[in-house]
């Protein structure tokens, strides 16, 4: 039987990681999709197994959470009647995810149709991965007067199933805060690029003074879409890029994730993300990364 050494799996999903289409790999690696897609899947589901291990107890001050659009199989005009009412996993795609302003951790994700539902999914998620305060004897005194301290803070756009979904997961633990951006210029005949941003309106919605309404913001995970759009080919707007599955897509996610979070120094950082957030003490290598997912180490 055939079976793929250790350096050409982890060169292929390097490659991968890097930003390189599943048809260059194949060229590169004189290797085929389905070997490509068989290492993708099974880095990605343990990728997942991993974030979720490591990432527990958390201490974040303040999560930026956002959507970033994709499709799987074809583009949500193109399905049936019956389809939209029976398939959650194809057409239009959205990949939930939340960063923290400080530490640039990524520390979950969830993918799906942009709902209410994902959004308390993807919240509940996020306050599972964090500590919360312990409690104490005078602590169900002083929720009850409204005395309780928030311990994070969470920013998001104006989408409206948000401020449940927080509510829900982090109760009175979290300030929340929304920023509505207007635009003109948008949908223009003929233009493709994003409209003019004229004004922003920034609304506190739970337990926020008025003089903190300022520190609701959401540019460092909308300027992390780019970076997903650029190093994860299913993402590229106007391109041949798209998933086919959906298993496809999760497990491209969570690959792209677990390097960034553990492999990468995100802008002026010195350290990985995971090393800002205490979660490793030292910077990994893709390697070691691989080597932790396939229980090598």
């Amino acid at each position: 039987m055939n079976r793929m050494s250790t350096e050409k799996r982890n060169t292929i999903l390097r490659l991968l990681c890097e930003g390189n289409s599943i048809r260059s790999i194949c060229r590169l690696m004189q290797t085929n999709i389905p070997t490509v897609l068989r290492q993708l899947v099974w880095a990605g589901e343990c990728c997942r197994k991993l974030m979720d291990k490591m990432f527990r107890g958390l201490d974040l001050e303040h999560l930026e959470a956002d959507e970033i659009w994709t499709f799987v199989q074809k583009k949500q005009g193109r399905l049936t009647v019956e389809e939209k009412q029976t398939r959650g996993d194809i057409g239009d795609v959205y990949l939930w995810y939340a960063i923290d302003q400080k530490t640039k951790l990524i520390p979950c994700f969830q993918l799906g149709k942009r709902s209410g539902d994902n959004a308390r999914r993807m919240m509940v998620k996020l306050a599972n991965t964090m500590t919360f305060p312990t409690p104490h004897e005078t602590d169900d005194h002083n929720y009850r007067r409204d005395l309780y301290q928030p311990f994070t803070q969470i920013s998001t756009d104006g989408f409206k199933g948000y401020p449940e979904a927080v509510d829900l997961a982090f109760g009175r633990f979290a300030k929340y805060g929304v920023i509505d951006k207007d635009y003109r210029n948008v949908n223009m005949p003929g233009r493709y690029s994003p409209g003019e941003i004229i004004g922003t309106q920034r609304r506190a919605v739970y337990r926020m003074a008025e003089d903190e309404k300022w520190s609701i913001c959401t540019s460092h995970v909308e300027r992390h879409n780019l970076t997903i759009r650029t190093f994860m080919k299913r993402f590229t707007r106007l391109a041949l890029g798209f998933s086919k599955k959906f298993e496809n897509l999760e497990a491209a996610c969570a690959m792209h994730l677990a390097y960034y979070n553990f492999c990468w120094r995100p802008g002026k950082m010195r350290i990985t993300p995971a090393m800002a957030a205490k979660v490793t003490d030292h910077l990994w290598t893709f390697a070691e990364l691989m080597a932790n997912i396939s229980g090598e180490n």
